[in-house]
């Protein structure tokens, strides 16, 4: 029971399909923030928590949890689930709906905190139907199974990525350095059913992404 309560599902306001509900397990604690709050009803789920200032979306009519935030403040809404998440022991968090739509401001700002997440110790895995993202971590092997991923590429995110090494893929590195203002790392494909990553400096964004079409 100790491990079902330190993980949680986030579920920001991009849109979302049915079928990422395959990110969700049993015991998950479901926060949604602002109009993801909508998501929840696709996905089949009620959220434990909501949190938001409702610019997005009406404040829904609920009796579970609620945190009402400010409309000036310096948080993004899921940037403040993220932290009571974190502040609360949760070491593993997926966040839905913090991928993609009109408002590609907020899918870097999620990444974002996805950054801060794994910067605290958390496993942090952002998801659409089209892609999965990780972020590896200094001192942390990050191992992703092929299924039914064609590509897997790796960006630093902070300066640049040392000592990076990836397995399993078809361009193998072994104690690279990997620049942000060279994409030397997209495109990568499986040749194992796993691939293996490590570095030891920077922080670096993984994501796999399906097949064209």
């Amino acid at each position: 029971m100790q491990d079902l309560i330190k993980r949680a599902v986030i579920l920001s306001a991009m849109p979302v399909t049915p079928a990422l509900s395959a990110y969700l397990q049993p015991g998950d604690t479901v926060v949604a923030c602002d109009a993801g709050y909508r998501n929840a009803a696709v996905l089949g789920i009620q959220p434990d928590l909501i949190v938001g200032d409702f610019d997005s979306a009406p404040k829904p009519e609920t009796t579970g949890d609620m945190i009402i935030l400010p409309h000036v403040k310096d948080d993004t809404d899921t940037h403040y689930a993220a932290k009571w998440l974190c502040e609360r022991g949760y070491r593993h968090i997926v966040m839905l709906g913090a991928l993609g739509g009109k408002r590609m401001e907020h899918t870097f700002s999620n990444v974002s905190t996805a950054l801060y997440l794994a910067s605290n110790g958390v496993d942090v895995t952002l998801a659409d139907e089209h892609s999965e993202l990780h972020i590896l971590c200094p001192g942390k092997p990050l191992t992703l199974q092929k299924k039914d991923w064609m590509y897997l590429s790796v960006f630093p995110l902070d300066g640049p990525l040392g000592g990076v090494s990836i397995h399993g893929v078809f361009y193998p590195l072994k104690d690279a350095t990997l620049t942000p203002d060279y994409p030397l790392g997209i495109s990568n494909e499986f040749t194992a059913p796993e691939a293996e990553l490590c570095c030891q400096s920077g922080h670096g964004l993984v994501i796999l992404t399906r097949a064209d079409g």
